[in-house]
């Protein structure tokens, strides 16, 4: 499928759908959990649809049929060992997450996903699990999926370096049930706001965790998950790529629905916009958000260690700012469905879009961009981006591989059509 977009204002008021983290959290804990859960407002992603099947193999009854509300009933903290491949499906959450989950089962469990998975790193958690008593390997000697994991965890010391979140937000999850509690010392932790949802999920069923000031983390074992009921916040990641437009366009845009206090890094996008030069109004008391495009953007620094997700969508706008946008801080986008700094930066320059890269940091000058052919990489968050780039391109901007943006933002297509944009899908 392809996405052909032409030079585009908005204007409109829209509510973006339900944070795809905190919906696959809610899968797995609520899965896991004794009594009936319930969530409001989940994202219907691709993603989440690959988490609920995983926990579906490890026995927990969830029911996915209406639009506004899902309802868990969970396993009562003792996971099934599965009787097929846990297929993560393009999922990186649900590969780390269900790996740790799957190690406390006394028994095998193979866990696996689609090509892009079983190329994502995976060593560090396998070491730590085998540390606290379970037995992963990788099947290609490789560190990457399919893994074969055998339990049942134990518990005790390990070590994590902190350049993926998932893996400590996995060691996090499945610590709770073990018999002996986990200590896990952390180097140098990115996405630390991604840590902070999972152990905000945790206390909402239940159970707690410590730590120092996040160098080293200690959960106590043998505790319970118990049910809950929950609203999903407005996905703050996907509320980017509109935000964002609006900004960099004739636009005026009202978003609703939104949490000022979410845990999302993202949430920091009204803020950055409005440094930059943005007109940026918050109402009800920062909860619904109005962007208003025209205005001349500065570029400026931004600390990407919390939001590796959204290097692609900052590339884009730093070609709109004056001057320069440093990007600094962007280890963690290089490891996810794709290196997404180098697939940005690479599909940006076909448009005209002029950079320097270093290992940790993407500067970004201000370039007028035009049309050209993109591939999306079959990367959700590149596809987005792109488009949103060729609403300020000179001409038709196509690009490749539409059909991933139901990965994060299944509806990005009809929010951006109702608010007036020049997009088509074939």
């Amino acid at each position: 499928m392809k996405f052909i977009v032409k030079g585009s204002h908005l204007k409109g008021t829209t509510r973006i759908s339900g944070n795809k983290s905190a919906t696959a959290r809610a899968i797995v804990i609520g899965g896991l959990a004794e009594g009936v859960s319930r969530v409001s407002n989940p994202l219907p992603g691709i993603d989440s649809f690959s988490i609920v099947e995983m926990m579906r193999h490890l026995g927990a009854k969830i029911e996915t049929t209406g639009q506004q509300e899902w309802i868990f009933k969970g396993v009562a903290n003792q996971p099934h060992v599965p009787g097929c491949v846990l297929d993560a499906g393009n999922s990186g959450t649900g590969y780390y997450l269900l790996t740790a989950v799957s190690s406390l089962l006394d028994g095998y469990s193979v866990v696996s996903g689609d090509y892009q998975i079983c190329y994502r790193p995976a060593q560090p958690l396998i070491d730590a699990l085998n540390d606290l008593g379970a037995n992963v390997f990788s099947t290609r000697n490789s560190g990457t999926a399919p893994l074969v994991v055998r339990g049942p965890l134990q518990g005790g010391r390990t070590k994590l370096p902190g350049t993926i979140s998932q893996w400590l937000s996995a060691l996090l999850i499945a610590g709770a049930l073990t018999s002996k509690g986990v200590n896990v010392e952390v180097k140098n932790l990115v996405e630390i706001p991604y840590v902070n949802m999972t152990l905000a999920w945790m206390r909402r069923a239940g159970v707690t965790a410590t730590h120092k000031n996040y160098g080293e983390f200690m959960i106590p074992g043998n505790q319970q998950y118990k049910s809950f009921t929950a609203e999903i916040p407005a996905d703050w990641g996907s509320s980017g790529y509109p935000m964002i437009a609006a900004a960099i366009t004739p636009s005026k845009v009202t978003f609703e629905g939104m949490d000022p206090d979410d845990f999302a890094g993202e949430r920091m996008y009204p803020y950055i916009l409005k440094e930059m030069g943005a007109n940026v109004t918050f109402c009800d008391h920062g909860r619904t958000v109005m962007v208003e495009g025209g205005n001349t953007l500065r570029g400026m620094e931004i600390d990407c260690s919390g939001t590796p997700d959204a290097v692609p969508i900052l590339a884009v706008l730093g070609c709109k700012a004056e001057g320069k946008t440093v990007l600094k801080n962007i280890g963690a986008s290089r490891v996810k469905e794709t290196d997404r700094t180098k697939s940005i930066k690479e599909e940006l320059t076909k448009m005209g879009g002029h950079f320097d890269e270093s290992p940790d940091t993407l500067t970004v000058y201000h370039s007028e961009l035009r049309a050209a052919n993109i591939d999306g990489r079959r990367d959700h968050r590149i596809v987005m981006a792109a488009a949103v780039a060729g609403m300020i391109a000179k001409g038709e901007t196509v690009i490749e591989g539409a059909e991933w943006v139901g990965v994060s933002f299944p509806n990005f297509y009809e929010i951006f059509k109702s608010l007036g944009a020049e997009i088509e899908r074939m």
